[in-house]
């Protein structure tokens, strides 16, 4: 920020008018790129949440696999035990000792069919995710070629705006070190509050060159006199006479 506080108005108001010139040349720009910027980043948290979506699905069908795995090594269990069992009945002493073998392996059939409609559902409860992951993966790369597509047009914009939007970046830092630091801040607080980004306009058919509000004759003269700083009433924008501000031009 400058330290030169022994400026005329004239010339604090010549600082400030030429960086507003810069900071519109610098808004120009960036209305070029548009919202692509914002569609971008919206994109690729949107393609990130999918993916995450996604690792959650098969994280749960891999769980599901599990599942599975453990029912049809319980079969497995099952089936060896009615085997032993079956070899067990031809030794028995008693009927007694019969039953209770008989018993056991009416339990492991028992088990095993169990396992059998726990394995049948989960084979049910897979299918039904793959047909959601396949679904979300469609779903990506859908995402993805839009958002490929958006990002080779702010490439092209920003390769093309590039040298000249450094250009403007560095005359703007050179500029801002002119002005006044309570200009500055002034012109910075303003600058926010509007969406046009102007801080700074001329006096437009005896009226703001931002918010268009009348301004008295007496007012106007005052600031064609250039002796001090003006603001509009209305809009609280900085007001400069239409001969300073076209006598400043920014290339």
């Amino acid at each position: 920020m400058s330290t030169l506080k022994d400026y005329s108005v004239e010339e604090k108001l010549s600082s400030v008018v030429s960086l507003q010139k810069i900071e519109s040349k610098i808004d120009e720009i960036q209305i070029l790129k548009g919202e692509l910027p914002m569609e971008v980043s919206d994109l690729e948290d949107e393609i990130q949440g999918l993916h995450a979506r996604q690792t959650r699905i098969e994280e749960e069908i891999n769980g599901i696999q599990e599942f599975i795995n453990t029912k049809k090594n319980i079969i497995k269990d099952a089936e060896a035990l009615v085997k032993k069992y079956e070899k067990q009945t031809e030794n028995v002493k008693n009927s007694r000792e019969f039953e209770a073998i008989t018993k056991e392996m009416e339990m492991q059939q028992l088990e095993m069919k169990l396992a059998e409609k726990h394995i049948k559902d989960a084979n049910e409860e897979i299918g039904e995710k793959v047909v959601i992951l396949e679904k979300a993966k469609k779903n990506i790369a859908a995402k993805e070629g839009v958002l490929n597509t958006k990002k080779g047009e702010l490439e092209k914009i920003i390769a093309s705006t590039e040298k000249e939007e450094k250009h403007f970046s560095k005359l703007s830092s050179e500029a801002r070190e002119k002005v006044e630091e309570r200009l500055l801040h002034s012109f910075n607080r303003i600058r926010t509050n509007y969406r046009n980004g102007l801080s700074v306009v001329p006096v437009e058919r005896d009226a703001c060159g931002g918010c268009f509000n009348a301004i008295p004759p007496q007012r106007q003269s005052e600031i064609r006199q250039r002796k001090k700083i003006i603001v509009c009433e209305n809009c609280g924008r900085i007001l400069v006479d239409r001969d300073l501000f076209d006598s400043i031009e920014i290339k």
